[in-house]
């Protein structure tokens, strides 16, 4: 059988074919409907102006960052495809164009793979990624390296929660998420799934991975850490509440990790580009509005940006 991972807190929240079913026919539908979000709704606090030469995040979509900071360029689940699916699927389909073609990116110097699923581990992708940049160091969890491997690429390093890998002057960190792991009926939960904490001379970002939330993991992530000056937190994928809500945090947990890490700067991720769950592709920002204004935080320290906004931090 092999080593199956398992969350510390909520039990076993792998999604089966039947759990999938239940939500298509209706079985978690929300009794309540939820409040309607304004037409047109603007977040209150756009994203401040950017200079080339400072640090920056780039949101090209979905969970795909990238990020400079001090000569060191760093991706985030890098996905290009027009697909989240191992086969095209309309209804998987990307519904914002990439803002940026994988050959005009920098040279970059490391990746970082939060878990296996299809929408965050794109096979394509990572092929060209390799052919475009084979010194690119991979960091991944626990149990994924041989994915790598069949593929022909060697420079990857497994993390487990808490490990750290040091490449230069930079240090990567990887940290507790709540979620699964995936590609078939037959490999559940056989690799691991990582947030990381990225170091290198004075700045430091979280990105999430994907993640539920308790109220356990991220404070003890914002425990060892004085602040982040950067966190990558989804903000989408979280209606049916019942199905998603132990796998995918909505808005109002993303504000409560962006307090628990202590982040001065928050970008959401995981909204906007694919259609994984059943709330409008456009209500997020206004839910994180409405979560930001109930705990009187000022909005422009969580912002949803555009795919292709530069956000110095």
């Amino acid at each position: 059988m092999g080593t199956r991972y398992k969350n510390p807190y909520g039990g076993d929240l792998r999604r089966s074919f039947w759990d999938l079913v239940l939500w298509k026919t209706g079985r978690y539908d929300e009794k309540v409907p939820r409040e309607l979000f304004p037409f047109n709704f603007s977040y209150p606090s756009a994203a401040p102006s950017f200079e080339s030469f400072l640090p920056y995040a780039l949101w090209i979509g979905h969970s795909t960052f990238l990020l400079e900071m001090n000569g060191v360029c760093i991706l985030t689940d890098p996905l290009w495809d027009p697909y989240c699916s191992p086969v095209p699927i309309r209804s998987l389909r990307r519904h914002h164009d990439v803002p940026m073609a994988l050959a005009d990116l920098p040279p970059i110097d490391i990746v970082l793979i939060s878990h296996n699923h299809y929408d965050h581990l794109d096979a394509k992708t990572v092929r060209h990624i390799h052919a475009f940049h084979p010194h690119v160091q991979w960091i991944v969890p626990l149990g994924l390296s041989r994915w790598f491997h069949r593929r022909g690429i060697q420079r990857v390093q497994e993390l487990g929660w808490w490990e750290s890998f040091s490449l230069g002057k930079s240090l990567v960190t990887a940290v507790p998420a709540q979620h699964f792991s995936g590609r078939g009926l037959w490999d559940q939960n056989k690799t691991f799934w990582n947030g990381y904490v990225f170091e290198t001379e004075g700045k430091r970002f979280y990105f999430t991975g994907d993640t539920g939330y308790n109220p356990i993991q991220f404070k003890e992530i914002g425990a060892k850490w004085p602040f982040m000056d950067l966190s990558l937190i989804p903000i989408g994928t979280y209606i049916p509440e019942k199905f998603m809500q132990p796998v995918h945090c909505s808005p109002i947990e993303a504000v409560e990790i962006h307090c628990d890490v202590k982040s001065r700067l928050s970008l959401g991720m995981h909204w906007k580009t694919f259609c994984l769950s059943d709330e409008p592709m456009d209500r997020p920002p206004y839910d994180l509005y409405l979560a930001m204004r109930k705990k009187n935080l000022p909005f422009e320290t969580f912002l949803p940006v555009e795919p292709g906004v530069h956000v110095n931090w």
